[in-house]
């Protein structure tokens, strides 16, 4: 009788506890939709950055607390380098000096896409022997038009063209198939599209890469092409704030000045980069161009005011700044290698294109380096500028372990479209620069 009595507490007991349980306060599950009701997803192409559990911004942290302040460094280079092939001077930048990102010109890409193949994937191969690298930025200027750098495609109209059909989907395609041939040669990272406002007639360096003469037209052109090559899962790079369009120099060769004050440039210039942020666009390129009505001593892409005031403040940016290269006249002319290095940092910059000669970069981390250890940066503004550079490489899954195929077949069907939707639009395929 005892024993049965006791069972019989036990079990009211478990019922007591089991009715508590269910009667916290915790909150009610979601309804579940009617079929009609249910959210369809957004069109998204098979290339797009994928969404995964994972933040990028939650994966940053771990990434680079297991770096060292040199590993931390070179993840804010984007050097250049020399030939078609590699070399023991590309393998001791990525092993020795552990440089985040490669730029490609001209001359470092055959003629025969299936270089490129082997050309980038070697470099995949070294990044990986240096133990737990961050994948690699492949970074190239395929615009279109004159600033053509791929080799076996054919080279799209320049940005006047296409804005002066006023036709938005067809940048989009433009864009589209821009990404698309970065992505087949194991490019992750366009220097495009140009968000400059041609507004003067003297300008020697934009021209026809700007797709008009009003913000409107860029805006539009823009952020379609912009979409294009983000949906490929290329890297967009909008170029080049605070607006190169209304000068009369080159910045390859000297300093230009822009004489516009802050409500003028907002009025004009500003309004692609303003939607561009708006859409969440994850980086943007300053230009080498002195506005001395808001920064009277420092170029913009070396200064504190157009970067951290305006660009991240004023118009809320919060992913990447890459500079223009910093081996142009318009710096070079006037600064050192290391000491323009340091004062982008110092600006709110993160990354340093350094497009030619290998001993610049070696420059650039020398400096960088003594300018932690003399106090005039810290390493924790160091860490920032890595950390958005890692949120970015997670973002778009970049990876150094699986090779890129050789992309003949494909070239050739993308090489047809590209001839076909170009045909039907009345034009042709513009001349490529020498770049």
């Amino acid at each position: 009788m005892q024993l049965r009595w006791s069972s019989i507490m036990l079990v009211a007991l478990f019922i007591v506890c089991f009715a508590a349980g269910c009667s916290k306060e915790s909150p009610a599950a979601p309804p579940v939709k009617a079929p009609e009701e249910t959210a369809q997803p957004e069109e998204t192409s098979a290339h797009s950055p994928p969404a995964t559990g994972s933040d990028p911004e939650e994966e940053a942290p771990s990434q680079l607390d297991g770096m060292t302040l040199e590993e931390k460094l070179g993840q804010l280079i984007i050097a250049g380098v020399k030939g078609d092939a590699p070399t023991v001077e590309m393998k001791e930048m990525l092993l020795s000096q552990y440089v985040g990102g490669i730029i490609f010109f001209k001359n470092n890409l055959s003629a025969k896409p299936k270089d490129v193949a082997d050309l980038v994937n070697q470099l995949k191969a070294w990044n990986r022997t240096s133990g737990q690298a961050p994948p690699l930025f492949f970074s190239v200027d395929q615009e279109g038009g004159r600033v053509s750098r791929l080799p076996g495609v054919h080279a799209l109209p320049t940005a006047r063209a296409i804005g002066k059909t006023n036709d938005a989907e067809f940048a989009a395609w433009v864009g589209s198939s821009l990404g698309e041939m970065c992505r087949l040669m194991g490019m992750n990272m366009d220097f495009a599209p140009v968000l400059d406002i041609h507004s003067n007639p003297d300008n020697p360096v934009i021209g026809s890469r700007s797709f008009g003469t009003t913000a409107e037209l860029v805006t539009r052109m823009g952020m379609s092409a912009l979409k294009g090559i983000r949906e490929e899962g290329v890297i967009p790079v909008v170029k080049h704030f605070p607006g190169h369009g209304d000068t009369a120099v080159d910045s390859h060769l000297d300093l230009p000045v822009i004489g516009k004050d802050l409500k003028a440039l907002q009025a004009m210039e500003w309004l692609p980069f303003v939607e561009a942020i708006r859409q969440d666009v994850d980086v943007v390129m300053v230009g080498h161009l002195l506005l001395p009505e808001l920064d009277p001593e420092l170029p913009a892409s070396l200064s504190k005011v157009l970067i951290t005031e305006q660009l991240r403040g004023a118009l809320g940016f919060k992913g990447v700044v890459v500079s223009d290269d910093m081996t142009m006249g318009a710096i070079s002319k006037q600064y050192g290698m290391g000491e323009a290095a340091v004062l982008t940092i110092k600006a709110g910059g993160d990354l340093v294109m350094v497009a030619h000669e290998y001993e610049n970069v070696t420059k650039v981390l020398d400096a960088l380096k003594q300018s932690i250890q003399s106090g005039e940066l810290t390493e924790q503004r160091i860490d920032e500028s890595v950390s958005r550079i890692l949120e970015l490489k997670n973002k778009y899954k970049l990876s150094d372990e699986t090779p890129i195929e050789y992309p003949d077949q494909k070239l050739a069907a993308l090489n047809e479209e590209i001839g076909k939707r170009l045909a039907a639009m009345g034009l042709a395929p513009a001349a490529a620069a020498g770049q």
